[in-house]
């Protein structure tokens, strides 16, 4: 409470770019947690389908099994590497053994694809992998440039500040206390301000930046085992 009473005392205090700095700041806080929100509820979201995915896909007797049965979605991280890879293997194949294969009929144990197809497979998996990599990290730009922005500008605010209050005293042609404490006091508050907003935010940066790595090695480690059991699968014509 004496904190508040303090701020808004300084706010009311300070000069028009003391008290402009600190609306910027204000604006900056509102995106910065509405940007926060809007991440953790989609990290949440993909964590959660992730897990699941890999779950499903370990009770799968060939790779593609849950493609061919669960029809997987595009709009799912996981699932969207999963569903493209399978789609260019499925290209790959001659037009009789796809159909064996969607078929689930007999002879269809005999597809196989050379090495060049298997390491064009590789490429599809590849893309599709670093594409999901940059939509985790989507958003979090915003983030790191308003918890950066914040301090920065209460500095500049501050030095502002200083820079009118020694003015002020030189004008005064005095250095009494209780005429420039006032100002300096104001000058402050738009660092406190940005330290504020720059704190929370880095904690909350810091631990969304932990999930994202987490994440993308469940991601990068699923796109290493889909291609090793294709490649076991399906590799052997034209060895």
């Amino acid at each position: 409470m004496i904190l508040a009473n303090s701020l808004i005392d300084g706010f009311l205090g300070s000069n028009l770019m003391g008290q402009g700095i600190v609306l910027v700041q204000i604006l900056l806080s509102v995106v910065m947690v509405a940007a926060i929100i809007g991440k953790w509820k989609e990290l949440a979201f993909v964590g959660m389908s992730t897990r699941r995915f890999l779950r499903d896909f370990s009770t799968c007797h060939d790779v593609l099994e849950y493609y061919l049965q669960r029809r997987p979605s595009a709009m799912n991280g996981l699932e969207g590497i999963y569903k493209e890879t399978c789609e260019r293997l499925l290209k790959l194949l001659a037009p009789d053994m796809r159909s064996l294969l969607v078929g689930r009929q007999s002879g269809a144990a005999d597809a196989a694809l050379t090495a060049r197809e298997i390491e064009l497979v590789r490429g599809t998996c590849d893309h599709i992998l670093d594409e999901e990599e940059i939509r985790l990290e989507h958003g979090m730009g915003v983030i790191s440039a308003c918890v950066a922005s914040a301090p920065m500008l209460g500095l500049l605010g501050t030095v502002w500040g200083v820079l009118d209050a020694f003015a002020e005293m030189g004008t005064a042609g005095s250095a009494n206390l209780a005429t420039i404490a006032p100002s300096i006091s104001a000058a402050l508050v738009t660092t406190v301000v940005g330290l504020l907003i720059a704190i929370p935010g880095t904690i909350c940066f810091t631990s969304m930046q932990g999930k994202i790595r987490n994440i993308s090695a469940d991601i990068e480690g699923f796109a290493d085992e889909l291609m090793g059991r294709i490649a076991c699968e399906f590799q052997g014509r034209g060895a």
